[in-house]
């Protein structure tokens, strides 16, 4: 198991991104959490094995087809064990 957070930069709110990412997380089959942030960002944390977090990361570079991202800074994360993929705010 591997962890990252995932900070997504550019259009990314009011553009179906949290919705679209929990969809796509569950059909990788990742865990973790999405959220938007008061700086217009929206913050991932996606855990799970590291070929599908990677793929995750990979879906999150360019999000929905509504979404310009800009960037996605990757960070590494502690393993929280969570067992699905929400939307926290």
């Amino acid at each position: 198991m591997t962890a990252v957070q995932v900070r997504v930069t550019g259009r990314v709110q009011g553009v179906a991104f949290r919705w679209d990412a929990q969809h796509e997380a569950r059909r990788i089959g990742v865990t973790g959490w999405v959220r938007n942030e008061p700086d217009g960002s929206v913050l991932a944390h996606v855990e799970g094995e590291p070929d599908l977090v990677n793929d995750m990361v990979v879906w999150l570079r360019h999000g929905p087809a509504a979404a310009r991202v800009s960037n996605a800074a990757v960070r590494e994360a502690a393993v929280s064990g969570a067992s699905t993929f929400e939307i926290t705010g």
